[in-house]
């Protein structure tokens, strides 16, 4: 899948949503700039969401939105670096369910390189220091 692919089909989409959202977005003339920041949310959810129908199978397209309904960060994480690998060409065919959870270990791989382990130091304070105050 080549990028100009995905940029006519975007393309497409943009003018689909464009000629059938067109009439109704004329209504509000005062409410014209808050619509237009959900219209644009709105595209840009149409436009992933026709991409990684395009790029996932059916069985890979229901693991990931179960993986959305548990935890909506890592299900968008993964979207991003399969709509990322797709741009650049680097899917060759649709994205299998064994491939969708190797890329999931791979993330839950990076996440746990980031945790913080914080380590006190012992031996500040002995139970035989605690004795010698106690004694006084």
């Amino acid at each position: 899948m080549d990028d100009d692919d995905l940029a006519q089909i975007r393309k497409a989409r943009l003018e689909q949503l464009k000629s059938s959202g067109g009439g109704g977005g004329g209504g509000g003339g005062s409410g014209g700039s808050g619509g237009g920041g959900q219209d644009k949310q709105a595209q840009e959810y149409e436009a992933r969401k026709s991409i990684l129908n395009q790029i996932l199978e059916p069985e890979a397209a229901d693991r990931l939105g179960r993986i959305r309904l548990v935890k909506e960060s890592r299900a968008a994480e993964v979207e991003d670096r399969l709509i990322m690998l797709a741009r650049s060409g680097q899917l060759r065919q649709k994205v299998t369910e064994g491939q969708l959870k190797e890329l999931l270990g791979a993330v839950a791989e990076k996440k746990e390189e980031e945790k913080i382990v914080v380590s006190r130091r012992k031996g500040a304070w002995d139970d035989e220091d605690d004795d010698e105050i106690f004694d006084l």
